[in-house]
């Protein structure tokens, strides 16, 4: 490994620890040619996978868009950026897990929907009324009705 200081190839693992939940080694390092320490991280290498758009352009899977679009549908909520990123892992995990080339930006969508449902259903909302361009009041009702229980149906209803 090349020192990023000083270039030389002389180097030695001070510490090596599993990162990103077992999917990386971090290793720090101790140049003993300019005796500065660095960190190196060791990843498998993963074909990149395309996703397909509604319109059939790819482009390059990138958990940030993930991250980005479930913290704008959790804005104000009582939700840890810890939690979002969860979230995020877990979808690009099973995206590696099930598919090998291409996914449709659908089944993603979908993917995220289904752990907002779990995490936080304003949240879950929010991020159908954008993924499902709702158009009108009867759009958001129509998502809202799986997710309202018989208990709040019946408070709902006039003893009159």
């Amino acid at each position: 490994m090349l020192c990023p200081h000083c270039t030389a190839d002389n180097d030695r693992v001070l510490d090596s620890r599993a990162c990103e939940d077992g999917r990386a080694i971090r290793r720090r390092r101790y140049c003993n040619q300019c005796k500065k320490r660095f960190t190196t991280y060791e990843r498998v290498e993963q074909y990149a996978m395309q996703v397909v758009k509604k319109d059939d352009v790819r482009e390059p899977f990138q958990r940030e868009k993930i991250e980005r679009g479930v913290e704008r549908a959790c804005w104000k909520r009582p939700i840890r950026s810890e939690r979002i990123r969860e979230l995020a892992a877990q979808v690009e995990a099973d995206i590696q897990s099930d598919y090998e080339s291409e996914i449709p930006s659908t089944v993603i969508g979908h993917m995220v929907m289904q752990g907002l449902a779990e995490l936080d259903q304003v949240a879950y909302v929010r991020f159908a009324s954008v993924y499902r361009e709702f158009k009108d009041v009867e759009d958001f009702v129509a998502e809202l009705a799986p997710l309202r229980t018989p208990s709040d149906a019946s408070e709902s209803v006039d003893p009159d």
